[in-house]
C-alpha cells in the first residue's frame, strides 16, 4: 500500500540508530525543503488573498498576497529552530512560518469571515495534497534519471501538507483551527477561548514537548496529542490518496 511507503519517508531525515549523529545529505535536504517551503507559502499566501477578498487588505499592503517564500519565511521559526532541533537530535520537530496580520476588525463579516480566513491555509493544504498525488500518475512519464527524485518531492510534499493541515486546525489560538472555533461558538464560550491566544504557543510547547519529557520522566507515555495528531494525518493521507486513485 503506497501510504505504508509514504510513513517510511516522513521519518528521513533521522538520527541513525544509536542516536549519535544525523546523517542528513545534500539529497536529503533538496527532497524536504522544497516540498515545505512550497507548503508554508501556500499556506500563508492563502490566508493573505482570503483576508483581502473579505475586506481587509492589511496583509496586501504588506505584501503577503504573494507566492514569494521569503516574504512568508520567519528565518528562527522556519530555517533555524528546526534545525537546532534536527541537529539536537530531538525526538520531535517543532517551527512556525511568519504570522499573517489579519485586522478583523476590517473584514466585511468579522466573526464570520474570520472562519473563511482561518480555513483558507489549511484546506490549501489539503488542495496541495491532491494536486501532489494526482502527480503520482505522471511518473511514468518522468525521464529515469530524475524519477526518485521527484518521486521522492511528491510524497514528501503529500506528507507535509497533511501534518500542516491536521496541525493547524487544533483548536487552541493562535492556530487556524482556534480561530475557527472562536468564530462558531456562542460568545461566551468563543470570548475565553480567543483571550488564550497570547499563550497559544506556550500551551503547545506545553503539550507536545514538555508533557511527554515530563511523562518519560516517570515511565508514562503522555504523548498523547502527538499519537492523535499522527493518526489523524495517517487518515488524511489515506483518504487523500483513495480520492486520487493512488490506495
Amino acid at each position: 500500500m503506497l501510504y505504508r511507503r509514504l510513513a517510511g519517508t516522513a521519518a528521513r531525515p533521522q538520527a541513525n540508530r544509536d542516536g549519535r549523529a544525523v546523517n542528513i545529505s545534500f539529497y536529503d535536504l533538496s527532497v524536504w525543503v522544497l516540498p515545505l517551503v512550497l507548503a508554508i507559502t501556500f499556506h500563508e499566501a492563502a490566508h493573505a488573498f482570503v483576508a483581502d477578498r473579505l475586506g481587509d487588505d492589511t496583509a496586501s499592503q504588506l505584501g503577503r498576497v504573494s507566492f514569494n517564500p521569503l516574504r512568508h519565511i520567519d528565518p528562527f521559526g522556519t530555517v533555524i529552530l528546526p534545525a537546532m532541533l534536527l541537529f539536537a537530535h530531538s525526538p520531535f520537530l517543532f517551527g512556525y512560518a511568519k504570522p499573517v496580520p489579519v485586522n478583523f476588525r476590517k473584514l466585511n463579516n468579522p466573526k464570520l469571515d474570520m472562519v473563511w480566513v482561518a480555513l483558507a491555509g489549511p484546506v490549501t493544504n489539503i488542495l496541495l495534497a491532491l494536486a501532489v498525488a494526482l502527480a503520482f500518475h505522471a511518473l511514468p512519464l518522468v525521464p529515469a534519471s530524475s524519477a526518485k527524485w521527484v518521486a521522492d518531492n511528491l510524497k514528501n510534499a503529500l506528507i507535509i501538507n497533511a501534518i500542516l493541515a491536521v496541525f493547524n486546525m487544533m483548536p487552541i489560538p493562535p492556530l487556524d483551527g482556534g480561530r475557527v472555533a472562536v468564530g462558531l461558538l456562542p460568545r461566551p464560550l468563543a470570548m475565553p477561548l480567543a483571550r488564550l491566544e497570547p499563550f497559544g504557543m506556550l500551551i503547545l510547547i506545553g503539550l507536545l514537548i514538555l508533557l511527554p519529557l515530563a511523562g518519560s520522566q516517570f515511565g508514562l507515555n503522555l504523548d498523547v496529542i502527538s499519537a492523535i495528531l499522527r493518526t489523524l494525518t495517517g487518515y488524511v493521507i489515506q483518504a487523500v490518496l483513495l480520492l486520487t486513485g493512488n490506495a
